[in-house]
């Protein structure tokens, strides 16, 4: 299980970026302006609510943090005898995060899709198809 999320995330996001890296214009027009401060305004607010968010979240190593006192106690207890297996992080993530695991997949592969008909991948073929005609 952790190979193939290594594998999602560093092999085929990788694979993705370098792709549409490749099938992009090498020369673009300069952006306005007016882009820059829109840039800038968006990354200024999503830092100020970052920095709003810091007094709500629970302190490092905290046992009796929400993650820990509700659902991981819960996990601990209820993981053998619901799954039977031993190992605690083996039976979350093959039997409870499959469903998740099924869905980054399918997440993975609409977005290499989309890179893929945004960019035109494969048009090349019809275009020759068509001069031929």
């Amino acid at each position: 299980m952790a190979f193939t999320e290594a594998a999602v995330g560093a092999g085929i996001s990788t694979v993705l970026m370098l792709g549409a890296m490749l099938l992009t214009a090498r020369e673009s027009e300069p952006a306005g302006a007016g882009r820059h401060w829109a840039a800038f305004a968006v990354v200024a607010s999503a830092g100020a609510a970052l920095f709003f968010a810091i007094p709500d979240m629970p302190v490092f190593g905290d046992a009796e943090s929400p993650a820990n006192a509700y659902l991981g106690r819960d996990f601990m207890e209820r993981t053998p005898q619901d799954i039977a297996v031993p190992n605690v992080v083996t039976a979350v993530l093959a039997s409870y995060r499959g469903y998740d695991t099924f869905g980054e997949t399918v997440v993975v592969f609409t977005a290499a899709l989309g890179v893929m008909l945004l960019l035109g991948f494969g048009s090349g073929g019809r275009r020759k198809e068509e001069e031929e005609d």
